[in-house]
């Protein structure tokens, strides 16, 4: 799919704007259940749910569980790519303790202050947030045993090019998990309701 800088430009303007209201309420943005609701649906566990407040809880807009394909184990260190306000993150964190590590990245720097704020409620030590692009991503080589995502690749114009970095920042035997939603039929055929649509 040929996309002109331009296009890029649409499609990123698009995003930022709807996270910008993400941040501040995720409530009535989409059509599949939020917040803690969401959570349940997707079968994350009240050992887990149990260790974040509820307000907390109430920022989640994944839309699956990429850690029910396996969790990560204590001292791993695991990467989050289109964290959003960081509930995976934070889950990740408590799942790696007490010497692991936990990275939470997104495009939006509105969802990344809202992260660092759900950091700061839940006094969690071992994650960290950085604003950046799936794209190009901020971090070294072979620095993760596990990248986890929750409905951020949609979203990325250059899939192939992102899917590179990931594997560029895996360890050797490091693991990828995705949980994301796919366009059943076919796109729209003309190219500027391609564009516009790219996220709804």
């Amino acid at each position: 799919m040929d996309f002109t800088r331009e296009d890029k430009q649409k499609i990123s303007s698009s995003i930022r704007e709807k996270y910008q209201k993400v941040a501040q309420s995720p409530e009535g943005q989409f059509r599949y259940p939020t917040g803690r609701e969401g959570l349940d649906k997707q079968a994350y566990g009240l050992d887990i749910l149990d260790k974040l407040p509820t307000e907390v809880l109430a920022t989640f807009v994944g839309v699956g569980n990429p850690l029910s394909l396996g969790r990560p184990v204590p001292g791993e260190k695991v990467l989050d790519i289109g964290c959003g306000a960081g509930v995976d993150t934070l889950i990740a964190s408590h799942m790696v303790m007490p010497e692991g590590e936990v990275t939470g990245l997104d495009y939006s720097s509105e969802m990344i202050a809202r992260a660092k704020q759900n950091q700061a409620i839940c006094g969690v030590t071992n994650a960290k947030f950085l604003q950046g692009s799936a794209e190009e991503l901020p971090l070294g080589d072979g620095q993760f045993d596990l990248v986890i995502s929750n409905g951020a690749f949609n979203l990325i114009v250059d899939k192939e090019h992102a899917l590179a970095e990931v594997f560029r920042v895996l360890k050797t035997g490091g693991r990828l998990q995705i949980a994301d939603q796919m366009l059943v039929g076919a796109p729209p055929s003309d190219h500027k309701a391609k564009v516009a649509s790219w996220f709804t």
